[in-house]
C-alpha cells in the first residue's frame, strides 16, 4: 500500500513527455524539467501527449517508485501553468488520478 506523507509535495509536469520510458528517464526529467530532487521524497506526475496515461516517481527511503495509470476512456485534466511545473495539493493529486477535472477557481480561496 501507498502512503502519502504529509510533508511530501506533488509537482506535475506540464508538457507532456514519452512515458515509454521508466525510472532513469523520469529522474532526469525531474532535474532538468521540473528542477527538482528526485530522492526527495516529493511525488513527480508526468503525462503522455494524449493524456491518457499517468506516471508517477517517487522515493520511499529506500528507492525509486514508478506508478502508472492508463484510462480506458477519456483523458486525464491535466494544469495549466507557465512554468514548466505546476504544485497540487494532495486531494487534487487524487482528483487527477480519479479522471476529475482539476483547475483554479476564481474567488477560492486556498491556504
Amino acid at each position: 500500500m501507498l502512503n502519502y506523507s504529509i510533508a511530501a509535495r506533488v509537482f506535475v509536469a506540464i508538457a507532456p513527455v514519452d512515458l515509454r520510458a521508466s525510472f532513469n528517464k523520469l529522474f532526469a526529467l525531474t532535474q532538468s524539467v521540473l528542477q527538482q530532487d528526485p530522492l526527495s521524497g516529493h511525488w513527480f506526475v508526468f503525462t503522455n501527449q494524449e493524456r491518457n496515461r499517468v506516471k508517477v516517481l517517487f522515493w520511499d527511503g529506500s528507492g525509486l517508485w514508478v506508478c502508472a495509470k492508463r484510462l480506458e476512456k477519456g483523458r486525464f485534466s491535466w494544469p495549466k501553468a507557465e512554468e514548466p511545473c505546476a504544485q497540487l495539493r494532495s486531494a487534487e493529486l487524487l482528483a487527477l488520478l480519479s479522471g476529475l477535472e482539476v483547475r483554479e477557481k476564481a474567488c477560492w480561496f486556498r491556504r
